[in-house]
């Protein structure tokens, strides 16, 4: 019998590269919360004098087609993007983790109704079920958290189940069925905690993807109201001046691009931690 060995575990401490992405994103959460600080003019302050500004010494990174300082706007918009995709990612796993769970512990009956549920939302694209409940609910920071958490969670219940049935079949599993533990204690006491690392691990690549569905919502223009200085929002009011303003889009794609990457390298280092492939 060919028995495959487990791959070896890299601490994180000893993945530049993880390290390099966990950086940029205390960099961001931090600027984040010390927008008031940073940014004292706030976000709407707009000066049409000023208006497609290039980067300088007045404005770091130009200004937009009012006036608006770019780096003050994404600064205070990482309140609202990162707020929007915390929501929608607690949402995601507080749904898809106890179906997932459910479903991979249970087994039978309950495993295949769960699932098939799992799947009818699974049928619908992302982006389309999440357009829809924004339409029904209106725009705005929950509306939008809301619409990305619920298209999100399927994904993730999917996830939960698979690592949960891998996990159910190890001997200790099987020793406390033998001393007769209860189907729910088994999956909270023995399956949730060693099947946690792969959980947490692809709830960070959840969050880049919960990133970019709320960016394209706000992009739309279905989410954040006009105005307001979210980076999908900004990409949209930039990119009619990509001739003569090309950092109105640019820096805000740029931040968008490095926050998604940093949350996959992330994902891939607490894998690469865990001793997970």
């Amino acid at each position: 019998m060919i028995r495959w060995a487990a791959p070896p575990r890299r601490p994180l401490r000893r993945q530049p590269a993880t390290l390099v992405a966990l950086a940029w994103l205390a960099l961001v959460v931090t600027a984040a919360l010390a927008a008031p600080a940073l940014a004292p003019q706030g976000p709407l302050a707009a000066d049409a004098a000023r208006a497609l500004l290039p980067p300088g010494r007045g404005a770091p990174l130009g200004t937009d087609f009012i006036g608006r300082d770019i780096l003050a706007r994404l600064v205070w918009g990482g309140r609202w993007t990162l707020q929007m995709s915390a929501v929608a990612l607690a949402l995601a796993v507080g749904l898809g983790l106890p179906v997932g769970l459910s479903a991979g512990s249970l087994g039978g009956r309950v495993e295949t109704l769960l699932m098939r549920l799992v799947d009818a939302l699974l049928a619908f694209p992302t982006l389309l079920l999440a357009l829809t409940v924004v339409a029904v609910l209106g725009r705005g920071l929950g509306p939008v958290a809301l619409a990305v958490g619920l298209a999100s969670a399927p994904p993730y219940a999917r996830v939960a189940r698979s690592v949960t049935r891998e996990v159910r079949r190890q001997p200790y599993i099987l020793a406390a069925r033998a001393v007769g533990a209860s189907s729910w204690r088994i999956a909270l006491r023995h399956i949730l905690p060693n099947a946690a690392p792969t959980l947490i691990a692809f709830a960070a690549t959840q969050f880049g993807w919960v990133l970019l569905n709320g960016a394209a919502l706000n992009f739309l223009g279905l989410g954040a109201p006009l105005g307001a200085p979210e980076w999908g929002a900004m990409l949209a009011e930039g990119r009619g001046y990509l001739r003569d303003a090309p950092w109105a889009s640019f820096f805000p794609g740029l931040v968008l691009t490095l926050t998604v990457l940093s949350a996959n390298l992330v994902s891939d280092g607490l894998q690469e931690a865990s001793g997970q492939q």
